[in-house]
């Protein structure tokens, strides 16, 4: 059943499966939607009852009214727990669902906490990584200086592109603002308020969110346990469809 939640200035598609009792809310990466994650749900569906989200932004929900953080992301699955009356859902977050999954959990009463190749850990930057990053800045200054404001965006677009990520060059104006905002929000100071039972499943061959990351939120999050896919990547649960369904069946029904 595909249902809207109407939140203040947009909307939100999720799609709801599943007869069991237990909710839970499954929330995809960026540049992906319910479709990418949807073998999650599907195995959830097989005992709980499931609440697959578009973000807003993605898939069938229109772009939100703003540019938004990880925090108005939050703040829109919140309503949703509220609108679907959902007591101590659990939550399932893969990529940037995990930063969603690692806010909310922080806050509010939930069953469980299973992150799949989250993102939240802000990544280690290399001093010619600052390099480039403001060697761009000051040429954007430069270049408007120099050619005036129409040339000058097309340069600074052409530059953009050489530099920037498949996610980045894929998105429109507003979500590119959005992953900006985003990619840079740390979020390791909450990871020890989260009291549920917390599954970490990730692939050792990640290079988007690596094992690394992993290990800093097995360390931080109170109750957390790891569980590596040797060989697989930041889509692990596709990687590996028939593991990652066996430990999903079983940490949802221990």
């Amino acid at each position: 059943m595909v249902k809207t939640l109407e939140y203040e200035g947009g909307q939100m598609t999720y799609e709801v499966d599943g007869d069991g009792s237990q909710p839970v809310i499954v929330m995809h990466g960026w540049g992906c939607n319910k479709s990418t994650v949807a073998s999650i749900s599907r195995v959830a569906a097989e005992s709980c009852r499931v609440y697959t989200v578009d973000f807003p932004g993605f898939g069938d929900s229109p772009e939100p009214p703003s540019v938004w953080g990880v925090e108005e992301y939050t703040r829109v699955i919140e309503q949703l727990i509220k609108a679907e009356q959902l007591e101590k859902p659990v939550l399932v977050g893969h990529s940037f669902g995990g930063r969603v999954a690692i806010v909310l959990a922080s806050r509010n009463e939930v069953g469980k906490v299973i992150l799949v190749d989250a993102a939240g850990v802000k990544p280690r930057r290399s001093l010619t990584y600052y390099l480039k990053v403001y060697s761009f800045k000051a040429g954007k200054i430069m270049w408007r200086l120099m050619l005036g404001e129409k040339k000058a965006a097309a340069r600074i677009e052409k530059s953009r592109a050489r530099r920037a990520s498949a996610d980045y060059l894929n998105a429109s104006p507003k979500m590119r603002a959005i992953l900006s905002k985003v990619v840079n929000e740390d979020l390791k100071h909450l990871m020890p308020k989260i009291s549920a039972p917390t599954l970490l499943v990730w692939g050792s061959n990640d290079t988007a969110t690596p094992l690394a990351d992993a290990k800093v939120m097995e360390e931080l999050i109170p109750d957390a346990g790891l569980v590596e896919f040797k060989n697989c990547g930041h889509y692990s649960f596709l990687d590996n469809p028939m593991q990652f369904a066996a430990v999903l069946r079983n940490f949802l029904n221990s």
